[in-house]
C-alpha cells in the first residue's frame, strides 16, 4: 500500500510552501518486516545516522543496483561466451551464469 504526500500545503498567508513536480512526489510505503530483519534496518540506519525509513529506502536502492549490475555482468559473459564449443568450458559457464542469476 502505497500513500502520496500533499504537495499543496500553504503557509500561514495562504501562499503555497512549495510546488513539487510530479517526478518529485515522494511516495510512501507500509511494509512489514520480519523481527530479525527489523533489528539489522534499526542497526543499519543507527550505523549511518538516518532514520529507519531513509534506511530502508537506501537498502533497497542498493539491492536494486546491485540486481542491475548482476544482470549486465551475466549478459556481458554470455555474449562473449556464446561461440565457445567446449562442453567443460560450457558446464562451468552454466554453473557461473546459476550463481550470477541466484546470487549464489
Amino acid at each position: 500500500m502505497h500513500h502520496t504526500e500533499s504537495v499543496n500545503k500553504r503557509s500561514r498567508r495562504g501562499v503555497k510552501a512549495s510546488r513539487k513536480t510530479r517526478q518529485e512526489i515522494e511516495l510512501r510505503f507500509t511494509v512489514g518486516l520480519a523481527p530479525s530483519l527489523a533489528s539489522q534496518v534499526e542497526r543499519y540506519a543507527e550505523t549511518v545516522g538516518a532514520s529507519k525509513s531513509k534506511a530502508i529506502a537506501s537498502l533497497v536502492r542498493l539491492g536494486l543496483e546491485s540486481q542491475k549490475t548482476r544482470k549486465q555482468e551475466f549478459f556481458k559473459k554470455l555474449k562473449d561466451n556464446l561461440a565457445n564449443e567446449d562442453p567443460e568450458q560450457q558446464d562451468r559457464l552454466v554453473d557461473e551464469f546459476r550463481a550470477l542469476i541466484l546470487g549464489r
